[in-house]
């Protein structure tokens, strides 16, 4: 790139040139990067920072609390809550939702975020990250629950901050994805990549194979052909890639293309899935779609789920197209 392009800068212009995103949701989007930037900062002390183990405690969820779920959670709740562009928020790690204090001017948007996806991984120094996504309140007085149950294709932003090798901040507002990552020594993020584009086709596939007595027989279908390689149906060898961490497998199939399945299984069949529909599924979805790709539950597109309960569960799968169209007529045809 001829200049470097700051976070902000790319938003103002998205502001001003493009008409994409009015004042509020711009100085939105940076407050919730500058939380990014401190969680990043405690992922990164590790035990030199106090921040290993586990916090003794339950989420919602019924999983086990890291100490730095809790801070991650605290960080974006305390940086985003008196700003002023927020009626309320909502978090995996929350049961309910987080209603802006009355000291604070409520603004018009809603925020709901993973606060520390993948955080299996911190111990063993993988990438986790934080997932994020914005809808606009409903018209009315007061905020509830009920605003938040909005379909997938009501965002108005969504994104992700992977804490890896780089920190990477990946965002979209409805005019495709880019990719920022953190200059430490300037402290801000710096656009390296616009316009992100999945192929439609891949070789590598994203699944826990260890859970694959469980799958549905669609499921193993793909999987079956996908591992009989060139002597297959699909006349080709696949690679399989498995982190664990929701931000670094969309991460690298945005990169690079590839197709990640989080599916239904039969060990809790009355789940529809593992994974969060409002935290992880939608704004990750979003994502994908907006850089070429397509995201379903195996039966129709996820961002036109309409969800019912806040902390809904769904199955997922996303990334390259014409595979997770290929996943989705197989569940059809099933």
């Amino acid at each position: 790139m001829s200049s470097r392009i700051s976070l902000t800068r790319y938003l103002v212009e998205q502001q001003r040139m493009d008409g994409h995103i009015p004042s509020q949701l711009r100085l939105l989007l940076e407050v919730v990067a500058r939380a990014c930037k401190s969680i990043s900062q405690a992922v990164n002390k590790g035990a030199l920072g106090d921040v290993m183990g586990s916090a003794g405690s339950e989420n919602v969820q019924g999983e086990m609390q890291k100490k730095l779920d809790i801070i991650a959670n605290e960080v974006l709740i305390e940086a985003n809550e008196w700003g002023g562009h927020l009626a309320a928020m909502a978090s995996e790690e929350m049961e309910g939702i987080y209603v802006v204090p009355n000291r604070y001017p409520q603004g018009e948007y809603l925020l709901l975020f993973d606060p520390l996806d993948g955080s299996s991984n911190i111990e063993v120094n993988v990438s986790i990250g934080t997932i994020f996504s914005v809808l606009l309140k409903p018209e009315g007085t007061g905020v509830s629950e009920q605003d938040f149950l909005q379909a997938g294709c009501k965002q108005v932003a969504a994104g992700y901050c992977v804490y890896g090798p780089q920190t990477t901040l990946v965002l979209t507002v409805g005019d495709g994805v880019a990719m920022f990552t953190l200059d430490r020594e300037q402290g801000s993020f710096i656009l390296t990549e616009e316009d992100v584009r999945i192929p439609e086709n891949t070789q590598e596939f994203a699944i826990n194979m260890s859970n694959m007595r469980h799958w549905d027989a669609p499921v193993k279908r793909y999987i079956d052909e996908c591992l009989q390689g060139k002597e297959g149906p699909r006349g080709k060898d696949f690679n399989m890639r498995w982190i664990a961490s929701m931000v670094a497998d969309v991460h690298r199939i945005l990169t690079r293309g590839g197709v990640f399945m989080y599916p239904w299984d039969k060990r809790e069949p009355n789940k529809p899935g593992k994974l969060r529909l409002m935290y992880e599924a939608n704004p990750m979805s979003w994502l994908i779609e907006q850089a070429g790709g397509a995201a379903t539950n195996g039966k129709q597109r996820i961002l036109d789920i309409q969800p019912t309960q806040l902390h809904e569960r769904v199955s997922v799968i996303l990334g390259s197209k014409n595979e997770v169209e290929r996943v989705t007529r197989y569940h059809s045809e099933a």
